[in-house]
């Protein structure tokens, strides 16, 4: 009998990547603080809440196993949240212009009835276009990215900010990295075809 599926996270792009899978699952929101710890690293902030979200969804729903996930993007060793509105995503777009960022994207899968905890992350290298205040203003309006880190969606029409992705998790970028939580659910017994 396969276990039931959940996803610890209330992201409608995780949602649409899970997806994906043709799996069954449902959607739980995890309720964890995302405040970053004092002097915290991108990479380590970006695992710790991944294993927080997993965990807390967990607790309540033992027999179950757990997909949480968070993505950080990584400003010279600063990270970069969620803006929330548009003057942040301008102010974030416009430090980022002609930089290269690291998206820290982390999954963690975790089924408390059998004690299986694993987490993983997929950095995913972005160069960003040397863009003018205008085509910002422009991108921001037509996409209102105010809920993705890093202010952009690669996804849509923010392709047209950058200059390059390197990854080997292409989903990573959108905030679930997908080869990665399938590696992570056939460890943890969940069969996917």
């Amino acid at each position: 009998m396969q276990r039931q599926v959940i996803l610890a996270s209330t992201s409608r792009y995780r949602r649409e990547l899970m997806l994906r899978l043709h799996l069954p699952f449902e959607v739980q929101a995890p309720e964890v603080d995302e405040t970053p710890l004092e002097g915290e690293a991108p990479r380590a902030l970006a695992q710790r809440l991944a294993l927080e979200k997993a965990r807390a969804v967990a607790r309540r729903f033992p027999e179950a196993v757990v997909i949480g996930s968070d993505q950080v993007a990584d400003l010279a060793g600063e990270p970069l949240g969620k803006p929330g509105d548009h003057a942040r995503a301008s102010a974030q777009l416009r430090r980022m212009r002609g930089q290269t960022l690291i998206f820290q994207t982390a999954v963690a899968v975790v089924c408390q009835a059998t004690s299986f905890e694993q987490c993983d992350l997929a950095p995913v290298r972005v160069v960003f276009r040397d863009l003018s205040d205008a085509a910002i203003e422009r991108y921001l309006v037509a996409e209102q990215p105010y809920d993705c880190a890093g202010s952009a969606k690669s996804e849509g029409l923010g392709i047209a900010l950058l200059d390059a992705i390197e990854s080997d998790d292409p989903t990573a970028l959108v905030g679930l990295p997908l080869i990665r939580t399938a590696r992570m659910l056939r460890a943890a017994g969940v069969d996917l075809l």
